[in-house]
C-alpha cells in the first residue's frame, strides 16, 4: 500500500486528477456491471432523457427513453475522461489540449454505451404476438377448413416458443385436419386466409 501511495504522490498534480478519476470511475463501473449481471435493479437517476428517435419509444431504461443524464452515463463519462487523460498524457504535453481530449473521450464513451444499449434493446422482443406476424408462416390444420370460404377452421403454428391457434379460411377446396398450410393474408383483422402446401 505504501508503494502505491508513494507512486501516487510522485505524480504530476494533473496526472493525480486523471488517475483519481480513472480509478474511481473504474471501480464504480465494475460494481455497476456486477449488479447488472446478477440482476439487481437499475441505479440510474435523473429526469433528463435522450430519445434515440427509432420510433419505438422503448429502450432498456424505464420510462421509454435512454436517460442521458443518469448515474450510469456519468460514470461512463468519467471513465472516458480519466482513462483518456491517463492514456493521452504520454503524447500530449499541453494541459489544456489534454483536458479537451479527455473530455472528448468521455463524450465518446457515453455515445458508445448509448449505442450499445440501444442495439441490445433491438435484440430483445417482448413476445407479443400480432396476427400480422402469421403471414408467410407454415401451420398445421387443427380443425378442418371448409373450402371456398364456406366456413372457418382452425390452424396451429409455433411463434417465439408459444403455440398459436387461430381461425382460418381458404379459397380452394377444403383442407383436412393435419394438413400443412401457408398463411397468405389476414382477413377482417382476426381470420387467416391459407393455402394448402
Amino acid at each position: 500500500m505504501e508503494t502505491i501511495t508513494s507512486w501516487y504522490n510522485a505524480l504530476d498534480p494533473t496526472m493525480r486528477v486523471y488517475w483519481g478519476i480513472a480509478i474511481f470511475a473504474s471501480g464504480v463501473f465494475l460494481i455497476q456491471m456486477v449488479m447488472t449481471f446478477i440482476g439487481i435493479g437499475d441505479i440510474d437517476g435523473g429526469d433528463a432523457d435522450f430519445d434515440l428517435g427509432d420510433g419505438s419509444g422503448n429502450t432498456l431504461d424505464t420510462g421509454g427513453t435512454l436517460q442521458l443524464f443518469s448515474v450510469r452515463n456519468i460514470i461512463n463519462f468519467l471513465l472516458g475522461v480519466g482513462w483518456g487523460g491517463v492514456c493521452f498524457s504520454q503524447t500530449i504535453d499541453n494541459h489544456t489540449l489534454l483536458a479537451l481530449v479527455a473530455l472528448l473521450t468521455g463524450c465518446v464513451f457515453v455515445g458508445v454505451f448509448l449505442f450499445l444499449f440501444s442495439q441490445m434493446h433491438r435484440l430483445e422482443h417482448d413476445g407479443t404476438f400480432r396476427i400480422e406476424d402469421a403471414v408467410g408462416q407454415v401451420a398445421d390444420v387443427y380443425l378442418r377448413i371448409p373450402g371456398e370460404r364456406q366456413g372457418e377452421g382452425k390452424i396451429q403454428f409455433s411463434f417465439q416458443g408459444s403455440v398459436q391457434e387461430l381461425p382460418a379460411i381458404t379459397d380452394g377446396p377444403g383442407i383436412a385436419t393435419g394438413q400443412k398450410v401457408r398463411v397468405r393474408e389476414v382477413i377482417g383483422g382476426h381470420t387467416l386466409l391459407v393455402e394448402k402446401l
